[in-house]
């Protein structure tokens, strides 16, 4: 009996998949539990195994395509098996499409369309002259100090704005034409001295195609309806507050003489102090669900993690409150890892019940994140930088960072969330509730 090859569901929230690669060809003889081909989810790339034995007579959907859940990718069958009714329209999967738009048609001649523009690699007609309109030539304010700074009289500028308007690149245009030593020439009536980009000559304007569409990936698909359903209806508020990270820093440095084996990173601090927190504030680890308010009597991680295709996930660091810092550290970053080469199984990233969003090592000092539903909250960490504080009435050099919590107000109060802060400042300036 045949048997198809399905696009599955890999997730909640996928409605569609992309085939990578297959990793047989047709005509190969494929065991149960083989796997056939790669495909890409909203989530993860994943391998999908055969559910039966036989020859792959026929693949349905080339590399590189995307089909909805559910679709016929495959057939494996017998050498002699009639599989005509499976192919047969109606019995199998529309051909994929790998979400581009269709390839435009060629354009018309340019005589043919009124106004067309010249085509690519042909040479545009050089603008007019700027009309003068009783005696005045019309220019932006920036292209006449331009003009002015290079030694251009507007007379000589033609020019490609409205009517004949002299703009920013018609002066660009003229400089790159003149003579180097023209274009270093300032007006001597001038007092305001060129800065360094007016004695270089400009770059060359770009040429080829005005922008390029890229189709969205399956992950992106998925980020942007979700952090709509988000921050549309989730009355969203936020608290910020800043931690003395010194002890922390003193924290790391003490368990790397420890074990110098083991790297503790300031991430690994915050999410076992956040862990600690929420065990101590359970009205935070808490999502709404319509007409009630379901409070989690475990602490699930979610950590935001950038992919190197783009996108975003977020692996989940399960009963985090009850993990060493050690474990802590080294389950991350293998979650990490993962996430970003997209390899994470289906429930390695579902089920977080509060999540922590980290830009700091980018530099950014302080920013808001969006809910990631059905949370309540959601932390976002900036960098751990040195600057200036006041100590006592002295101006010493301290080691903070910035923290910002998003709240959803149906659950999470202004008070409720403060607590939190408060409770993790706490921690994390006390490295002695972090060594356990």
């Amino acid at each position: 009996m045949a048997v198809k090859v399905m696009m599955p569901k890999g997730s909640d929230t996928m409605t569609d998949g992309k085939v990578l690669k297959w990793l047989k060809n047709e005509g190969d003889t494929i065991s149960t539990g083989d796997a056939i081909v790669e495909i890409e989810t909203d989530k993860v790339n994943m391998e999908v195994e055969a559910m039966g034995s036989g020859i792959l007579r026929k693949i349905l959907v080339p590399a590189g395509n995307a089909v909805p859940v559910g679709e016929l990718m495959g057939v494996i069958a017998k050498v002699d098996e009639d599989i005509t009714a499976l192919l047969a329209p109606g019995g199998t999967a529309k051909a994929g499409t790998n979400g581009q738009k269709p390839a435009p048609t060629a354009p018309a001649p340019a005589s043919a369309t009124k106004g067309a523009s010249p085509a690519p690699g042909l040479q545009a007609a050089a603008p007019s002259p700027a009309p003068a309109v009783g005696g005045r030539i019309f220019a932006s304010p920036l292209a006449k100090r331009m003009a002015q700074d290079l030694g251009f009289e507007l007379a000589e500028i033609s020019g490609s704005g409205p009517n004949g308007r002299i703009i920013r690149q018609d002066v660009e245009r003229r400089a790159a034409h003149a003579p180097a030593s023209r274009a270093a020439v300032v007006d001597q009536g001038s007092t305001r001295a060129p800065g360094p980009v007016l004695l270089r000559r400009p770059a060359p304007a770009p040429t080829g195609p005005e922008y390029t569409d890229e189709p969205l990936s399956s992950m992106r698909k998925v980020i942007a309806t979700r952090l709509v359903q988000s921050k549309s209806p989730v009355p969203h508020f936020y608290l910020t507050i800043e931690v003395n990270m010194q002890r922390a820093k003193e924290l790391r440095e003490s368990v790397s003489l420890l074990d110098p084996g083991l790297k503790i990173s300031f991430n690994d601090i915050i999410l076992k102090a956040c862990a600690a927190a929420l065990r101590q504030n359970p009205e935070v680890n808490a999502s709404f669900q319509g007409e009630t308010i379901r409070y989690y009597n475990r602490v699930n991680l979610g950590i935001a993690v950038a992919t190197d295709g783009g996108g975003l996930i977020t692996p989940v660091l399960r009963n985090a409150d009850a993990k060493s810092l050690a474990e802590i550290a080294g389950e991350s970053k293998d979650l990490v890892a993962r996430a970003r080469a997209r390899k994470l199984l289906p429930d390695e990233y579902a089920g977080s019940t509060f999540s922590i969003s980290n830009l700091g090592m980018l530099g950014i000092d302080e920013f808001s994140a969006i809910i990631n539903p059905p949370e309540s909250a959601i932390l976002a960490v900036g960098a751990v930088a040195e600057k200036a504080v006041v100590v006592e009435g002295r101006v010493e050099a301290g080691l903070r960072c910035r923290l910002t919590l998003s709240c959803d107000h149906r659950v999470v109060d202004g008070a409720t969330g403060a607590k939190f802060l408060q409770s993790l400042q706490q921690i994390l300036e006390n490295p002695v509730y972090l060594a356990f």
